[in-house]
């Protein structure tokens, strides 16, 4: 198994950065908004009670698995497959490690192609709240605003536009220079904004009901099977799981660096923001009466509304829409840096080359999924679901779990149980005894049950 850099490649100027960056592209809308609303759906504390207990069996051992092979392989995240699976660069087209890698560019298309869209939503509504614009309700309420908006075949567009710009411009820059840096400056930034506004929604009147909510488990939750298959699908979505982010990200770290602190690190601060989210949105939900499984909606339409209902709360507004916007951007650059380093070493292209041709292609490829909201809303693809959903369901509940899974058993079954444990720097310890424990054995079925139950809905 080579360690062998690839040529010009890059590395983090610091383990701080590459902590950062790491929970950069697993903090993000899915911290805020998705665990906010999923949360809601499925009973709040006794939710979060299963969250955690699949983070720490399920994602930090996929975690450490995707930064052990990165780093090992100092590669993409099919390249990365190619290089460490039995025979090397002369693998077979249907080489079935090499897949995971295969669809984690995909996934990340696809991913990248509508969540441009959703990010384009949140930087006009932030614009709006700068420009002061929404510190007022609108004449015919937020709903209609949100819903003329997103149904408007050019405004829609010209934002998403602005958003894959801004992601392009970090990602051309480099891993250092622009990727590094900017969540150096982000996340920090992120942190603090979360902390504040969950603060002033404690001083809020719903504050004992909202944290009741989320610490006070109804243990009869646990009796429905969703919330397991709920709580294991957000873990995969928070962390970033099996879309080849984390191990793009790996390949640019050096070998000095320990990576279970590193992984406990990303998992753990990952999960901090999603709760202290929940402590942000769901006292002001109370405060206000306001259903908590109010869906998707509950950010464009219910917390706008919310924001109109308190004093100062523009100012509130404009904190709460910067920070979707820049949780968006982080993870819409690891999104992109996983297609456009395998791009470069496919072809050779420079970064800058990749950067502005990948870039632009996910751009164009996201046009349906904002269109599908208006002049395409007559077009559905799965169940029923428009096109963005349609492209969401594919790659969030087929390529990422499949991704995933391929990854678990992968690292599990695939490598000699000395190497993983050398290579993932547990070394012969009982931790890492039971990581490969958990990857051979409980991870694949996990997987496996959500995979199958999604697909029920095709």
């Amino acid at each position: 198994m080579s360690r062998k850099h690839e040529p010009g490649r890059e590395q983090w100027a610091s383990r701080l950065g590459f902590i950062l960056a790491a929970m950069g592209s697993a903090v993000g809308l899915g911290n805020i908004w998705r665990f906010s609303y999923v949360a809601g759906e499925n009973g709040g504390a006794a939710f979060i009670l299963v969250y955690l207990v699949m983070i720490i069996l399920i994602g930090l051992p996929i975690v450490m698995s995707e930064f052990t092979i990165g780093r090992k392989a100092q590669s993409d995240a099919v390249g990365a497959f190619e290089k460490l699976s039995p025979g090397g660069d002369r693998l077979a087209p249907g080489e079935p490690w090499k897949a995971a890698g295969i669809m984690g560019v995909a996934a990340a298309f696809m991913i990248l192609s509508f969540y441009g869209v959703i990010a384009g939503w949140i930087v006009y509504y932030f614009f709006n709240y700068l420009t002061g614009n929404l510190w007022t309700a609108p004449a015919d309420g937020y709903g209609a605003f949100f819903g003329g908006f997103i149904s408007s075949p050019g405004q829609p567009l010209f934002w998403q536009f602005l958003f894959m710009a801004l992601t392009i411009g970090i990602v051309f820059v480099g891993v250092k220079k622009g990727i590094e840096r900017s969540n150096k400056i982000l996340m920090p930034l992120l942190g603090v904004l979360l902390i504040v506004l969950s603060i002033y929604g404690l001083t809020l009147g719903g504050a004992q009901e909202g944290l009741a909510f989320l610490f006070s488990p109804d243990w009869s939750a646990l009796t429905n099977p969703n919330i397991y298959l709920a709580a294991l699908g957000q873990a995969f979505f928070s962390l970033s799981l099996g879309m080849g982010a984390l191990i793009t990200y790996g390949s640019y770290l050096s070998n000095k660096e320990k990576l279970p602190g590193a992984a406990v690190s990303v998992a753990g601060l990952d999960t901090t923001f999603a709760i202290i989210a929940g402590i942000m949105i769901f006292p002001a939900v109370f405060a206000f009466g306001i259903e908590p499984g109010s869906g998707p909606g509950l950010v464009f339409v219910v917390m706008p509304d919310v924001f109109d209902s308190f004093a100062l709360g523009g100012v509130f507004g404009l904190l709460f829409f910067f920070l979707l916007a820049a949780a968006a951007l982080t993870s819409a650059v690891s999104l992109l840096e996983v297609a456009v380093a395998y791009f470069m070493r496919k072809f050779a292209w420079s970064r800058k080359q990749a950067a502005l041709i990948v870039g632009s292609l996910i751009f164009l490829l996201g046009i349906p999924s904002s269109l599908s909201q208006g002049v395409l809303s007559n077009i559905s693809i799965i169940g029923g679901r428009d096109i963005l959903d349609s492209i969401d369901f594919i790659a969030s509940n087929v390529f990422l779990p499949l991704g995933g899974l391929i990854i678990a058993l992968f690292m599990g079954w695939g490598w000699k149980k000395a190497d993983a444990l050398r290579d993932s720097d547990f070394g012969n310890t009982r931790i890492g005894h039971l990581w490969l424990f958990l990857l051979r054995y409980i991870v694949p079925v996990a997987i496996l049950a959500v995979f199958i139950s999604s697909i029920r809905e095709f």
